[in-house]
């Protein structure tokens, strides 16, 4: 039996989710015998790590102080092992541009895009989403005119947005979690919005608004590079433990795209990554004993 901090909430436009993951990570380990101390993460995470004392800690934030590499960074200040991916990967995975940067130079096919800083718009009057996650601050532009609300909507979310091609098709994703040999990519889910035809925030996490197959009914053909693709992208940011890399299915064309590198996907009732377990015949419970049991025996590397 293990000490285990959950940490969840948080500052991010996420929160709600986090605390969801949270709860649903709280249930399983507390049903695998663990010893687990919820930690609802804000300015008093230090003292209430010091006083936890924990033998890991289950990262289950998303997006700002999560997924970044800052909620990482902290924890091995303090010598705390953690589940999911190290510091480096974290931040290379949560800044969208910079990843797509990456995968651009690294041969990984992902949509075109230009990126803008909130100083290059500033006469268009944004107070202030290339570092958001679950979608959110996505804006579909549906036409060239569009385009100049789209971004100032985005800058309410982030001082730097990426401005990307939309590519029409399937939504795929790969989740991935690593065993003794190596990263290992599971059965593949479709996202099939019921309601509108594109996959935003709501869709994601309101029950009902999104119809999900897993194994996703795609040739053989489409599933292997997909994994491929998936497992090379996930390798070249750096990541461990666990994540999720979304795709796209281009219509007509059959290309992939790699839009994003999740390196701490959601763990809710409608997320992805607990789902292709499932498909793969790894129970939630088993899902969760395996992520913590990979940190406290590897820990993530910085």
């Amino acid at each position: 039996m293990s000490r285990v901090a959950v940490l969840k909430g948080g500052r991010s436009l996420e929160r709600q989710v986090s605390l969801k993951s949270g709860a649903r990570v709280e249930d399983a380990l507390e049903r695998l015998g663990n010893e687990v101390v919820p930690i609802d993460v804000g300015g008093g995470l230090v003292e209430s790590l010091t006083a936890a004392n924990p033998d890991v800690a289950f990262v289950a934030l998303h997006g700002r102080d999560g997924e970044d590499g800052t909620v990482q960074e902290l924890l091995e200040v303090m010598g705390i092992p953690y589940t999911g991916s190290g510091v480096s990967a974290c931040i290379r995975a949560a800044d969208k541009v910079l990843a797509k940067h990456a995968m651009r130079d690294g041969g990984i096919p992902t949509p075109d895009f230009y990126a803008f800083n909130e100083t290059a718009f500033k006469e268009l009057g944004a107070g202030q989403p290339a570092g958001q996650g679950s979608a959110l601050g996505i804006k579909f532009a549906r036409t060239p005119a569009d385009v100049p609300a789209a971004l100032v909507a985005a800058f309410s979310y982030d001082r730097k947005v990426l401005l990307e091609r939309h590519v029409p098709g399937r939504d795929l994703a790969v989740s991935i979690i690593d065993e003794l040999e190596g990263p290992r990519a599971l059965p593949i889910v479709e996202a099939v919005p019921q309601h509108e035809d594109f996959y935003d925030f709501e869709s994601r996490y309101e029950i009902g608004r999104t119809r999900f197959e897993c194994p996703a009914q795609v040739e053989e053909s489409v599933a292997v590079p997909a994994s491929e693709i998936a497992l090379e992208a996930y390798r070249l940011l750096g990541c461990s433990g666990f994540g999720r890399v979304d795709l796209m299915l281009e219509s007509g064309t059959d290309e992939l795209y790699v839009l994003e590198v999740n390196p701490i996907p959601g763990l809710t009732e409608t997320s992805l990554l607990p789902q292709a377990a499932d498909a793969a015949g790894i129970g939630f419970d088993e899902l969760i004993e395996r992520i913590v049991g990979a940190a406290i025996s590897s820990p993530a590397p910085h």
